[in-house]
């Protein structure tokens, strides 16, 4: 009943299904380690035979790692070495190339095709040059490269000894190699010959560059257009010459031949520039210091002053214009174009230093009068050359240069001045040191003072000497000053001239003992003053009213006195006055005292005026003939007719003798009342009769005293 029980009771089913699968979970896991034993004791024996492999292949594997690295070194060093052996191949073929094209220049003569050639041969020397570089540039990495095969195979011994000693010393043989073979390519090889080459070709090309025509610009006889302003310098090259001139310097600039270069170049073209100048035979340059200057003849240095402005603009507007495109074209590319003033610089100062010396040398030296013409075409000239000056020797490579053109300016405007004042000091003190004229013409003083100043009002000297007098103004009074016109100064300084010269001529005027002479001497003065002043520019400037009033006026009170002096005192010996006061028979014998006492005084005044007074001016000397026959024939006429029955008329000179003996004196050929000049001395004053009344003489005397006190 109890086993009945049991088998329907499903638990317990449940329960031995569960049994059940228990043990068949554990038989099959017995078998299942059992498997893994067999397979776990498989693993071993694999790995056992694994590890036996891998110990055979690891060798192998670390071989190849080695190879892999070797391969890669080796490749890195090929690389280099590969460029490095294309630099050497091109070097050799330029250097093949180099000595053809050195060959051909040689054996070449013709211009146009030397320079053809010779451009080749500064492209190839170039080329060359970026080779050696390259060469240079290019073994230290390929020595660096191989040097790390070497260490490698020295640490890996990834090959044997023999071979890695052999590397070894190929290594050591390149960099011996590099160290001294690149210095002998770079300054022993043909490299260096190829740079001498260029050089002398350098130097000679610079020769060929010369002025063309410069004397025959200077002397005016060329009718080309050699002549050359700023703005248009001269090319003294053709545009093949030049380039290759500005490649040859960049090279030998390139190739640390600057120096060199420069040199060259100032050398030659100073020389160049030099001798183009020397055409113009500037002899006169080699006398420059004041106390030489001083005795030379006075001919001999106005030509060499003259020569010395034509030289000086030519030498600035064409020789160094020229020059400064030269320059400026050949050495532009070389230091940012930094050098290429200097150089022009040097070129252009010991040339203009000899110009600068000579013109400093007459502006020191002494302060004669006849220089100041000469001192004011120095000074017009370098006015008028300053702006091509000063952008010629612009910038601070020629500021000593203009600098020193600024101090010989400054010179000749103070000499200048210094000359014009010392000229009216020499007039006012009378340091002509010659006593007055004995025959009273005009001094040798006045004449040459008066053509002075003539000369110094024309056009071509007045703005030049306004110019200097304004310009020591302004220095003396300082920028900020207010200087008069020019022509307000060159008036004033001229009226200071004249006024020393009328008190030179006063002092001499009082220095006469003939009572006649100083009116004589002041009449010839003082009209030719006028005279030679009238219509110029002299007499413009000065003003007709001044040169009326201080010459003309003073010149006819001056005749009027000669006149009463020398002829009024010889009328009045004809008065009759005193012969009225008498009875008939005294009156005989004063006639004829009276007309002995005129004859014998006529005869001592005509002696005096044929040995001793002068009157050189022609038309001066017709008026005073003519007022002389009005003043004295008819005196003479009337008293001879009036007392004719007292006097025997036939011993006596007749009125026409007595006129012709006065023509003699006053140089005859022209009646009197013939002349019409407009401008008389006289104006009619000594026409009237001086004794006929004696009341009109002192009004009229006192009148023209007047007019001299005013002047």
């Amino acid at each position: 009943m109890s086993i009945n029980s049991n088998e329907d009771d499903p638990t317990l089913a449940k329960l031995e299904s569960a049994c059940s699968d228990l043990k068949n979970l554990l038989h099959a896991s017995s078998n299942m380690e059992t498997s893994l034993t067999k397979i776990d004791e498989k693993f071993c024996t694999i790995k056992e035979t694994l590890t036996v492999a891998s110990r055979r292949v690891a060798p192998l594997q670390t071989l190849s790692i080695a190879t892999k690295a070797l391969d890669s070194r080796i490749n890195r060093a090929v690389s280099p070495a590969l460029a490095l052996l294309e630099s050497f191949k091109v070097f050799e073929s330029l250097q093949s190339k180099l000595i053809e094209l050195s060959s051909k220049l040689a054996e070449n003569k013709i211009p146009e095709k030397r320079v053809k050639l010779l451009l080749q041969f500064v492209e190839c020397v170039d080329d060359l040059n970026v080779a050696i570089n390259m060469i240079s540039q290019e073994g230290e990495p390929a020595i660096q490269r191989l040097q790390e095969v070497v260490e490698f195979l020295s640490r890996t011994k990834a090959t044997d000894q023999y071979r890695t000693h052999r590397l070894k010393e190929t290594l050591i043989t390149l960099k011996v190699l590099y160290e001294t073979e690149v210095d002998a390519m770079k300054f022993d090889g043909l490299l260096d010959e190829a740079l001498l080459s260029l050089q002398d070709e350098y130097e000679y090309s610079l020769q060929l560059l010369k002025h063309p025509n410069i004397g025959e610009v200077a002397n005016g006889g060329s009718d080309d257009d050699s002549v050359v302003e700023v703005g248009a310098p001269l090319d003294l090259g053709t545009e093949e010459e030049i380039e290759v001139l500005r490649r040859i310097s960049e090279t030998l600039a390139a190739n640390d031949c600057l120096d060199i270069c420069i040199d060259i170049f100032v050398k030659v073209r100073y020389r160049r520039a030099a001798k183009a100048l020397m055409r113009l035979n500037p002899d006169y340059l080699r006398t420059y210091d004041p106390e030489e200057i001083d005795v030379m003849e006075w001919g001999s240095l106005e030509t060499s002053i003259s020569l010395w402005i034509q030289h000086f603009e030519l030498a600035v507007k064409t020789v160094f214009v020229s020059e400064k495109k030269l320059c400026n074209q050949v050495l532009v590319n070389i230091m940012d174009g930094l050098i290429w003033p200097e150089c022009f610089v040097k070129i252009a100062d010991k040339i203009m230093a000899v110009f600068f010396r000579f013109g400093e040398g007459v502006a020191r030296s002494n302060k004669e009068p006849q220089k100041l013409f000469k001192l004011l075409d120095m000074f017009d000239s370098l006015e008028k050359l300053k702006p091509e000056f000063s952008e010629i020797f612009e910038g601070e490579a020629g500021a000593d240069i203009f600098s020193r053109f600024r101090e010989l300016e400054k010179l000749i405007v103070h000499a200048s001045t210094k000359v014009f004042w010392e000229f009216g000091l020499q007039i006012e003190s009378n340091q002509d040191g010659l006593p007055p004229p004995q025959d009273g013409t005009v001094s040798k003083i006045v004449r040459y003072a008066i053509n002075y100043l003539k000369y110094l009002a024309t056009d071509a000297y007045s703005s030049p000497m306004a110019q200097a007098l304004r310009t020591e103004q302004i220095w003396k009074a300082g920028v900020l000053s207010k200087p008069e016109t020019d022509e307000s100064l060159l008036k004033n300084a001229i009226y200071n001239i004249v006024e020393a010269l009328q008190r030179n001529i006063e002092a001499k005027r009082g220095r006469y003992k003939d009572k006649i002479l100083p009116h004589i001497f002041a009449m010839n003065t003082y009209w030719y003053i006028y005279m030679r002043t009238r219509n110029t520019e002299l007499g413009n400037l000065l003003g007709e009213q001044y040169m009326k009033k201080r010459y003309k006026m003073v010149a006819e009170e001056s005749a009027y006195l000669y006149q009463k002096q020398a002829w009024g005192s010889l009328v009045r010996l004809l008065d009759k006055e005193e012969i009225g006061r008498l009875n008939k028979e005294g009156i005989g014998p004063l006639v004829r005292g009276k007309m002995d006492a005129f004859l014998k005084s006529f005869d001592e005044i005509t002696l005096r005026h044929r040995s001793t007074y002068n009157i050189p001016d022609e038309d001066l000397r017709e008026q005073m003939k003519e007022a002389t026959i009005k003043l004295v024939v008819p005196a003479y006429t009337e008293f001879l007719n009036t007392y004719s029955s007292v006097l025997q008329v036939e011993s006596y000179l007749s009125p026409e003798s007595m006129q012709g003996l006065l023509l003699k004196i006053f140089g005859g050929g022209k009646p009197a009342g013939s002349n019409r000049r407009r401008d008389r001395v006289m104006q009619g004053r000594s026409s009237v009769s001086i004794s006929s009344d004696r009341n009109a003489e002192k009004t009229n005397f006192r009148r023209t005293k007047s007019s001299a006190s005013e002047a």
